[in-house]
């Protein structure tokens, strides 16, 4: 039996798009031969599958779920907005939450490894490009609890994991987020990169102002960094408005409550690929 090497394996995924493992399947199956091993793919519906690859998929799914101490959130994309709405397409989303759940794979490569027979035989039955783009698996600790929200019909995402018990204002505040689409949660939660870009940007704002021509240093840093703070306090969610009343920041709302927002994840589909 002829030895079948990563070289060969992935000189078959260049000619075919499939996966991995499905190449590592067929030059098993006939030997070596990546001849006999694509016609093995093209029979099996996989080289169909891989003729797609280069489609853009944008449309899909933002789905999750919760079950017990985990919660997983998941984008799911495919090319048409009809396909994305069909039982199958939502069937397929709910067995790559199943895996994600059970297998907890720490990569998007992995979940992509473990699931793509699942792709394989959407693309064959529906004939589009299917893509898992990202997803999280979150596990609770004692006490926390989880507010959820899907707007559009999947086309945005939200879980917000609380410290504890949030009632009736868990769903609300998933639904802030959806809406406000916050970067981070609190100005005390922005990387040091992020406040470090923008600071550069504030320095070269005051610089140019003719008005602040030979202001005291003092003066300066504390102009630069109330531009800095105006500027990421729009992406807090804390500092941003609460749905039910914008009246109200959600910061405010938390506080009334006695709660605590632990961390969010906001999926939105098809943002940030270029269609």
């Amino acid at each position: 039996m002829a030895e079948v090497t990563i070289d060969l394996i992935k000189a078959l995924r260049d000619r075919t798009g499939a996966g991995i493992m499905d190449c590592k399947k067929a030059l098993i199956a006939k030997d070596g031969d990546i001849e006999a091993a694509i016609d093995y793919l093209r029979e099996k519906g996989i080289a169909k599958a891989a003729s797609k690859a280069a489609r853009v998929a944008a449309e899909g799914l933002a789905a999750f779920r919760v079950k017990g101490e985990k919660a997983a959130i998941v984008e799911v994309n495919c090319e048409t907005d009809f396909v994305s709405s069909s039982d199958k397409f939502h069937e397929l989303v709910e067995k790559v939450l199943d895996v994600l759940l059970e297998k907890e794979p720490k990569t998007v490569e992995e979940a992509k490894e473990l699931t793509a027979p699942f792709f394989t035989d959407a693309t064959v039955a529906m004939g589009e490009k299917f893509d898992l783009r990202r997803f999280e698996v979150i596990h609770l600790t004692a006490g926390q609890s989880v507010g959820s929200y899907s707007h559009m019909n999947g086309k945005i995402g939200v879980l917000a994991i609380f410290d504890k018990d949030a009632g009736e204002v868990a769903k609300p505040i998933a639904m802030s987020i959806a809406a406000n689409n916050p970067s981070y949660i609190a100005l005390e939660d922005v990387p040091a990169a992020d406040r470090e870009r923008e600071t550069n940007i504030a320095k070269n704002e005051v610089a140019a102002d003719p008005k602040l021509a030979g202001k005291p240093e003092a003066m300066l840093a504390n102009i630069i960094n109330r531009k800095v703070d105006k500027v990421l306090s729009q992406s807090c969610l804390v500092l941003q408005g609460y749905i039910l009343n914008p009246e109200e920041t959600v910061g405010q709302v938390l506080k009334e409550k006695g709660l605590s927002l632990v961390k969010f994840v906001r999926y939105q589909v098809g943002e940030g690929i270029a269609k």
